[in-house]
């Protein structure tokens, strides 16, 4: 029951019992105040959207760390997400009372980071601020998500027409490669592995004879600690692929020259240990691009090498070196993002269906549940779409259009037909 008692301040303080039956109360200056309140509380116990008064003083950053840490997510899932967590979200809300974040203020937040942010970030930005929110509402500590209704930035899919190279330079590529990591290439590209899959092979799932692999594990690398997850990305990511003929022969050599890891890894580093994605990427993927000529350029002068090369920032930029070892490492360095090594997957994907291959096949292959998925992420238009077109129409030809008898031949009012 829900009265109203006057202090010996003169204050009157209201009680109520909440929705746990907990025993409240708020003081009011006035005993109007109070009943007006009162009725209120009462209202909303009734409606069941009860949320205590008290509550929304509890700060953001406390509540948000707890939720996080509360979720069952993947690991990788999870070290991402605590990442946006502690650089974007913390750093604006963290001391703020959840009760005072409104929506004016999410907004001119989502503004600001538009402004340094790229529009996927800018949502992932919001969508945990969003879900802190909304658990908050649901344990009845605010009465509304504020984040709803807020107008985002459009997520605009990019121009990867240049992260998709052809068969021809894919062979380029792919003779440029250390021999102890050419097969792991080999398998992006042949058969639209990803990189987690390829350093969590191991040689019990690959049969070389039937020229077949399948995915059954992954590695998983978060801050440089490679673990081995036994099953992979989602249930259609557990799959058999089939091996093109040069995947089968790299990965004989393979077996023959490097020693399989200690719980039969297909491929390990140079120590012996699972394949770090970070030490590939600096060591083996960037120098190979630059050599096959696909990240910036090197000239030789005859008395040195001209590098030239875009940096991230869009600018060109030239240095000279003596060496080409040193010249490629600088490349290697400095230049943009260039390819990377899960392009190969759009490589695959794109190569397959440019060939005829239907798309919800296509979707086997990669791992993906969703047909869409595989149109709007994999697939691009081939370079020589325009001829592709014309040729499905060369055998085609028009007769030309000649007039009906019935309107050529009308007859005259004797009977004789006039032109």
């Amino acid at each position: 029951m829900s009265h109203i008692v006057k202090t010996k301040a003169g204050t009157y303080r209201a009680n109520w019992r909440d929705h746990t039956d907990r025993q409240r109360s708020k003081t009011f200056a006035t005993k109007r105040e109070a009943t007006a309140f009162l009725a209120e509380i009462n209202a909303s116990l009734n409606r069941g959207t009860y949320v205590d008064p008290h509550a929304g003083k509890s700060k953001f950053g406390p509540y948000a760390e707890t939720w996080l840490k509360s979720r069952n997510h993947e690991l990788a899932t999870a070290a991402r997400d605590e990442s946006i967590m502690r650089n974007h979200v913390l750093a604006r809300w963290r001391d703020i009372p959840l009760g005072k974040i409104d929506h004016s203020a999410v907004q001119a937040w989502i503004t600001d980071l538009g402004k340094r942010l790229s529009p996927a970030s800018v949502i992932e930005c919001n969508r945990l601020l969003s879900g802190v929110l909304r658990s908050a509402v649901r344990d009845r500590i605010i009465g509304a998500n504020p984040c709803e209704g807020v107008r985002l930035p459009r997520r605009r899919r990019q121009d990867d027409d240049d992260r998709i190279i052809t068969r021809e330079e894919f062979t380029t590529l792919l003779r440029h490669v250390p021999d102890r990591y050419r097969a792991v290439v080999a398998l992006a590209a042949g058969a639209g592995l990803r990189w987690g899959e390829c350093a969590g092979l191991r040689w019990d799932a690959v049969d070389l004879d039937a020229a077949t692999l399948r995915v059954l594990r992954v590695a998983v690398e978060i801050n440089g600690h490679i673990t081995i997850k036994p099953y992979p990305k989602s249930r259609a990511g557990r799959r058999e692929v089939p091996l093109p003929g040069f995947a089968v022969d790299l990965l004989t050599r393979h077996r023959a020259a490097f020693p399989a890891g200690p719980l039969g890894e297909v491929f390990t580093g140079r120590s012996g240990n699972l394949m770090s994605r970070h030490t590939f990427r600096a060591r083996v993927w960037r120098p190979s691009l630059v050599r096959a000529g696909l990240l910036g350029s090197v000239t030789d002068l005859g008395d040195g090498f001209l590098v030239t090369w875009t940096d991230k920032t869009g600018t060109e930029r030239r240095k000279r070196f003596p060496t080409r070892e040193e010249a490629v490492s600088h490349l290697a360095q400095h230049a943009g993002e260039g390819l990377r090594f899960h392009d190969l997957r759009h490589c695959y994907a794109t190569w397959l269906v440019s060939e005829g291959v239907p798309v919800n096949d296509v979707a086997g292959l990669i791992g993906h549940e969703q047909i869409s998925t595989t149109l709007n992420r994999y697939t691009h238009a081939s370079r020589d779409r325009g001829n592709r077109a014309r040729a499905v129409f060369a055998d085609f030809s028009l007769t030309p259009v000649r007039e009906s008898p019935a309107e050529t031949e009308r007859p005259s009012p004797d009977g004789e037909p006039t032109a």
